[in-house]
């Protein structure tokens, strides 16, 4: 035993195994800039505009830009190592460095050997965002995010200028606007015109002033009108219809759409003990989602380092393109059999470990590949074949 543990530290340490590291690890690093320049800088650029938009200071809702960086740094982390991997070993074999290597004996198994040390380190640190810190930060992302709407809660009704609700169904217009209340989401709003449908009738409505508040029950959004007229119908219509009013309440934003969202949101920010405990659909894809996401770095360095061997004379492009399209095809994957354990059409005792399955499944086919041996299945089918034909 003690000797094995001396050979392996021996391995780890040797002069190859610290140049594939090192040149990983620069790969690393570049790869992580880049894409992580590429998505924070994005969703920087779609802040700011919402800052504008809702007239919120930007100072707010940068810290939401920080939650969202915890999120989603597991996943740039994941496939930043993977492409550093295939890049990595697609250079040892472009440089011919590793066909003097594969004639001193080391091959793919030496090469994923030499590179665990960092695939551990990455599964450590992804295993804690993902239990840890990804549900902390989803936690403070909605806590913050309720803040900044009850403190802009209607932010969105602009006083001079018509705005849309129910994806067209109502268009809504105010000359002037008053927050009253932004604890409880309460505006006044004065000369109002209203255009809706009511069972494909144009309905127009027409008011002195409203009052926007939202239902505590319904957790629905609506406006309360005072001192107008509803006309229903077509203006030149004979059966138009003409309602005088004193009050008269429209719900603009719908409580259940407000709530099925919500929930999403609240599995997503609970720790990984109440999901545990708590069970469920929801809950269990959620927690299967974290765990397999430290996995999915064992398996894809593996795959990393097979699709890395290049000829000489090859492009490097290809490998990296088709790792891309391995990691999109694996994480798709993860989504849809998550997607499918949260509305009950896919049993969570097969969850995602029937993706990861299909992945390893997968990883054996490369290495038999890798090995010769499909092909050399495949020449003696085929010589079986040629013999019964030269029989017949």
């Amino acid at each position: 035993m003690q000797k094995k543990l001396l050979s392996i530290f021996k391995y780890q340490n040797s002069l190859i195994a610290r140049y594939i590291r090192r040149n990983l690890v620069t790969l690393f690093f570049a790869i992580f800039f880049i894409i992580g320049l590429v998505l924070f800088g994005n969703q920087f650029v779609l802040m700011v505009q919402e800052s504008v938009e809702r007239g919120i200071p930007l100072q707010e809702l940068m810290p939401l830009v920080s939650f969202n960086m915890i999120r989603d740094v597991s996943l740039i982390l994941s496939l930043s190592l993977f492409l550093a991997i295939i890049l990595t070993i697609s250079q040892l074999y472009k440089n011919s460095e590793a066909v003097v290597m594969n004639s001193l004996g080391l091959n793919d198994k030496h090469f994923i050997f030499f590179i665990q040390p960092l695939v551990i380190l990455s599964f450590i640190i992804i295993f804690f965002l993902t239990i840890y810190a990804v549900p902390w930060a989803n936690q403070q992302k909605n806590i913050r995010e309720e803040e900044t709407n009850n403190a802009s809660e209607f932010s969105f009704i602009t006083e001079g200028e018509f705005e849309v609700f129910k994806q067209g169904e109502i268009v809504f217009y105010a000359s002037e606007s008053k927050s009253l209340n932004t604890i409880i989401g309460e505006q006044n709003m004065e000369e109002i015109f209203i255009y809706a449908f009511d069972n494909e009738n144009p309905v127009i409505v027409l008011a002195s002033e409203a009052t926007k508040y939202i239902d505590s029950v319904s957790d629905s959004i609506y406006l309360r009108l005072k001192d107008g007229v509803r006309y229903q119908g077509i203006p030149s219509n004979d059966n138009i219809n003409i309602l005088t009013f004193d009050l008269y309440d429209l719900e603009i934003v719908s409580g259940e759409l407000q709530n099925s969202v919500a929930i999403y949101t609240e599995i997503e920010g609970k720790s990984t003990l109440d999901l545990i405990n708590e069970g469920g659909h929801q809950a269990n894809a959620e927690l299967q989602w974290r765990l397999s996401q430290p996995f999915t770095v064992l398996i894809l360095s593996v795959i990393g380092v097979f699709l890395g061997k290049a000829s000489p004379r090859g492009g490097k492009g290809v490998n990296l393109l088709i790792g891309v399209i391995v990691f999109m095809l694996y994480y798709n994957g993860l989504l849809l059999a998550k997607s499918a354990i949260e509305l009950g059409r896919m049993d969570p005792i097969i969850g995602l470990w029937g993706v990861h399955f299909l992945m390893l499944v997968l990883l054996l086919l490369l290495y038999q590949f890798r090995q010769r041996k499909i092909s050399n299945y495949l020449d003696k089918i085929s010589i079986f074949n040629k013999k019964e034909k030269i029989h017949a």
